[in-house]
């Protein structure tokens, strides 16, 4: 089955009660050129602190992210949900933020740049922090990913900015 994710949004009524704003089912898409990966952006922000009014909930639910995988704005932040097909195609990249990679389902290899591979099972969480890396799934079965990314100054080695990387 394609990937799908149900989002729920909470809000308020106008006495300041509790209430589900939005229940709805979200389709993954692909890209072009990334055959056997689909992800669900489910919710960005631009700054922080986070605007939690009904007036920013619009835009945040539209999405903040207009590059690659970076959040882009400096101060923001992108809540993901990405499906890896067994054998999709890797891609070595780095982006300027601090990402919660949190493995739902199946069995993932992170890969450094250094041909480092660690081998994440379901619950295990990657803290990634501006490195180069690929997410490859040499097994047999969809792995499902929750991501986390946070906007993030860019890490800094040997006396240089590392920036944002992104293959096209």
């Amino acid at each position: 089955m394609p990937l799908q994710v149900r989002r729920i949004v909470t809000g308020h009524d106008t006495n300041g009660k509790a209430i589900v704003a939005t229940d709805e089912v979200l389709p993954g898409t692909t890209r072009p050129g990334r055959a056997g990966i689909a992800r669900v952006d489910l919710w960005s922000t631009n700054r922080m602190p986070v605007d939690n009014s009904d007036e920013a909930a619009r835009a945040q639910r539209a999405g903040f992210v207009v590059r690659h995988n970076y959040v882009g704005s400096g101060q923001g932040t992108v809540v993901r949900i990405t499906e890896f097909a067994p054998g999709s195609p890797k891609f070595m990249h780095r982006t300027e933020t601090l990402d919660y990679a949190i493995l739902l389902s199946g069995e993932c290899d992170l890969e450094l740049d250094d041909g480092v591979m660690v081998r994440m099972k379901p619950g295990d969480v990657a803290v990634q922090r501006g490195t180069m890396h690929a997410w490859v799934n040499n097994g047999k079965e969809p792995c499902v990913f929750a991501f986390v990314l946070i906007d993030a100054e860019p890490a800094e080695a040997g006396g240089q900015k590392l920036l944002t990387h992104y293959p096209v």
